[in-house]
């Protein structure tokens, strides 16, 4: 069984695949598909474990991006799409184009960590202790706070939450903790852009130059007065950012080179 992907926008137009973050589910995109389809094909696939795509479990990073390569080739023109990937999407992104470089016309990620976390054991002990609680309603909203989601998207963000599973949660959790730029990274030939607000973890911030220097066309931007999900906090300038990847235009002048 493949993963759903909702399909919007030209049929015959160069096509842009946005990849989620744990937790949520392709709805997390929804302003930047209002933005986009006019222009392009627009594909917004359900990862495993979450939102239309709960009924299949949660394997690995590396399972998944093969998965969203089969999605690339089975329904973009040419067969071949500019990927965008937040947080856990960017992790499947970066594992996609260094093993499976063919349908990436272009990679940009955000949110992404590839250096040791400190206190490892105590985060995988906190980790297990919170996944009975990530469907309640407090932790829910408390995860909105932090994720500085709109009051005004709160119910939808809900419900996505509420779709993943528990085995995914946990299960992606792990896999996050011990991530590295993946094998092959150096002999692809992906165009590469990692991205990170100005706000988020330090080492988050810390890992655009690793990312960019382990592809052969790497590069980094960051987003002052951005936190960890900046397309809904800045939706225009996030849309922007992808429509100038796929066009090949010059990224807004507010992301600043690193």
């Amino acid at each position: 069984m493949g993963i759903f992907v909702q399909k919007s926008g030209r049929a015959d137009a160069p096509a842009v695949v946005l990849l989620h973050g744990a937790g949520t589910s392709g709805w997390m995109w929804t302003r930047q598909v209002a933005d986009l389809a006019a222009d392009f094909l627009v594909l917004v696939p359900d990862l495993p474990g979450h939102g239309r795509s709960n009924a299949l479990p949660w394997v690995s990073i590396a399972d998944t991006a093969a998965l969203v390569a089969e999605m690339i080739t089975s329904h973009a023109p040419g067969r071949r799409a500019h990927v965008v990937g937040l947080s856990l999407g960017g992790y499947v992104g970066l594992h996609l184009a260094a093993a499976h470089p063919e349908p990436v016309a272009t990679l940009t990620v955000s949110g992404v960590n590839i250096l040791p976390f400190p206190n490892r054991g105590t985060m995988r002990i906190m980790g297990a202790l919170m996944t009975p609680l990530m469907k309640w309603g407090p932790m829910l909203r408390a995860n909105a706070r932090s994720l500085n989601i709109p009051a005004e998207d709160f119910d939808g963000y809900r419900e996505a939450a509420r779709a993943m599973t528990r085995q995914a949660f946990r299960r992606v959790s792990e896999e996050a903790l011990d991530f590295r730029v993946p094998v092959g990274a150096g002999d692809s030939p992906c165009p590469v852009l990692a991205v990170a607000g100005g706000n988020e973890h330090d080492l988050i911030k810390r890992s655009l130059p690793g990312i960019a220097a382990a592809f052969p066309a790497g590069e980094t931007r960051l987003v002052p007065g951005a936190g960890h999900g900046w397309n809904g906090e800045k939706p225009e300038l996030f849309t922007a950012m992808v429509r100038a990847r796929a066009t090949g235009g010059p990224l807004p002048g507010e992301l600043l080179a690193v």
